[in-house]
């Protein structure tokens, strides 16, 4: 079971430039699905590569445990998961082609990723097509191959970022009934996008931030009972405003 602490993060590109993320604090617990979510320009996409280890924060550090026993970033990459908002494949391969490929980045066997492949690419609604080019799928089809990687080492936590963007209403209810599974079987999710109902759906906690910093980080029906509104769209635009953001 994997915990994060993250402690007093700040994060700046540059000696002069803007504070993006301003001294966040906060826990990510095991098996929770957390929705890490706020308007353009937020610092959501940053805070989650820096969690992951793919961005140096400018302050503060991030921790791992798992069992309540601290995790070296080289031990905690092992159980980690990442989902990128840009494909992140080879579309010229076959779904097969592209697992054995990735399956041996993560330092799986030949042996285990045949016996894993077809049994996640029959899941994700894949096994049909797995030696066909990724290039012939359709957006859905490519968006669920894209996750078919990132699970295929049984990550323990799994970061997903803008999972589903430009992709059909069947696609997006497949992949969140997946990530739901997966959940179930232990699976930490953390989860960002821009698709509110969608959040609802998949989310027992939000962490919300805005212009860098946490404006709540609660259950989703925690949130409902204290703003007195029924849905998570309305409570973002009631505590980040309506105007526009670029």
């Amino acid at each position: 079971m994997i915990d994060i602490q993250v402690n007093n993060i700040s994060k700046r590109f540059s000696k002069q430039g803007e504070e993006i993320l301003k001294n966040l604090s906060f826990k990510l617990d095991a098996k929770d699905k957390i929705g890490i979510l706020g308007p353009n320009g937020a610092g959501k996409t940053t805070l989650i590569s820096i969690i992951c280890g793919i961005l140096e924060s400018t302050k503060g550090e991030v921790s791992y445990h798992e069992n309540k026993q601290s995790l070296d970033y080289q031990e905690f990459k092992k159980v980690l998961g990442f989902v990128p908002q840009e494909l992140a494949l080879y579309q010229e391969l076959t779904p097969i082609q592209n697992l054995n490929y990735f399956g041996a980045m993560y330092g799986l066997s030949k042996l285990a990723i045949e016996q894993k492949a077809d049994v996640i690419l029959n899941k994700l609604g894949l096994l049909k097509v797995k030696n066909n080019k990724v290039v012939t799928f359709s957006g859905g089809m490519k968006r669920r191959m894209n996750l078919a990687i990132s699970i295929l080492h049984e990550p323990k936590i799994l970061f997903l970022d803008e999972p589903t963007v430009g992709i059909d209403a069947q696609s997006k209810n497949a992949i969140i009934s997946f990530l739901n599974e997966l959940n179930a079987d232990g699976t930490t999710i953390i989860y960002t996008s821009h698709h509110l109902n969608e959040a609802e759906m998949l989310c027992n906690k939000v962490l919300l931030i805005d212009k860098g910093e946490i404006v709540e980080y609660e259950t989703i029906e925690n949130l409902k009972a204290k703003t007195n509104l029924k849905s998570l769209e309305e409570i973002f635009l009631a505590l980040t405003g309506i105007e526009y953001r670029d």
